[in-house]
């Protein structure tokens, strides 16, 4: 089982019914897979209200139904994000993923092996309903020489082409991640760009984070404590030990020095980790099942694009007088522009925040 922080990486990254609705780069069986899975969690959803006023549904579960149910109006009251039928049903899948992505990169490249829809645009992972078929695709990848990981995910999103259901899997969050992946999801309802990882979850973190602090404050709450230090810290390491493997593989090397100095690098990452956590977090640290388990390029991948452009679109925000509605005009506006310019533009606004 993933260990907690790969789990808050990985459990946006996945939308793998768009490739049965748009067609592309994989076999009938997989889509056959993907619709089967669909399919299956679209006939376990139920209403909210309907478990809610139930008295067989247990006490805990009510709550924390309740408590969704309080974000979801917040979420489209307050943040202007879509009103429709996502989060107000609710869908036990007995399982406690909903998905499992499989990513994989050249062994001596950074590059994920990418796959591409018309309308999702490229993604750097295949999701599938079942592990044991995540297992066996991660497996034919190996043998053409591949690196691979593969990452279960409690949660994800189809962009309104359904009413998503909150899954069994989301419940084993804190009422705080809860409430957050409630309204990250629905800014990608609001706003999505093909082919653009990093700027539609940096945009979906914002929202998320501005989100929870506007969430709290009117409710006279006082935020949780937050781990967001440690968190960026360890971010921070595994993207110097990406910079250093990417510095790596461009240089000529034979492929038994190269997978030499490969595996120096990880044991770097692994001696600064443990140094980190004693100098720094008092010999407790969130991590330890991440950096302790085997390590590889597609491992590595995820980092990074939950935060590149963050500060972007919180000078975004506030440039628009933090006015929802004219931000997510501006935010469409970006996505308009093409790729150079677009990144231009955010880099401009990250120096302004």
């Amino acid at each position: 089982m993933p260990d907690t922080f790969s789990i808050d990486i990985l459990r946006r990254l996945a939308v793998p019914l768009l490739a049965l609705l748009l067609g592309g780069c994989s076999t009938l069986d997989y889509y056959a897979h993907l619709g089967q899975g669909q399919w299956q969690l679209l006939q376990a959803r139920e209403p909210v209200e309907r478990l809610l006023q139930d008295p067989q549904t247990t006490p805990e579960l009510a709550r924390r139904l309740a408590l969704s149910q309080q974000a979801r109006d917040f979420a489209s009251a307050s943040l202007r994000l879509p009103d429709n039928r996502s989060y107000r049903l609710y869908a036990d899948l007995k399982r406690p993923f909903v998905v499992w992505n499989v990513f994989a990169t050249p062994e001596f490249s950074l590059d994920p092996e990418l796959h591409c829809f018309p309308i999702a645009g490229c993604v750097a992972y295949r999701g599938y309903y079942q592990q044991g078929r995540a297992r066996g695709a991660a497996a034919l990848l190996r043998q053409q020489g591949l690196d691979t990981y593969i990452g279960g995910v409690e949660a994800y999103s189809t962009l309104g082409w359904f009413d998503d259901p909150l899954l069994n899997s989301m419940l084993r969050w804190d009422d705080e991640r809860l409430v957050a992946v409630i309204f990250h999801e629905l800014a990608h309802q609001q706003f999505y760009l093909p082919g653009d990882t990093a700027f539609n979850e940096s945009f979906a973190t914002f929202v998320e984070r501005e989100g929870l602090r506007q969430w709290h404050a009117s409710r006279g709450e006082t935020p949780p404590a937050s781990d967001d230090h440690q968190r960026q810290q360890f971010v921070e390491l595994v993207l110097a030990s990406r910079e250093r493997l990417r510095l790596l593989y461009a240089r000529d090397l034979p492929a038994a020095a190269m997978r030499s100095a490969k595996q120096a690098e990880f044991a770097r990452l692994r001696h600064d980790y443990h140094r980190l956590r004693q100098r720094e977090w008092g010999g407790q640290g969130r991590y330890d099942a991440w950096i302790d388990a085997p390590l590889n390029n597609a491992k590595l991948l995820p980092f990074g694009l939950y935060d590149q452009w963050v500060p972007a679109f919180a000078a975004l925000f506030a440039r628009e007088g933090r006015d929802w509605p004219a931000f997510y005009a501006a935010v469409a506006a970006l996505g308009q522009l093409p790729a150079e310019q677009r990144h231009a533009q955010l880099t401009t606004l990250q120096g302004d925040d």
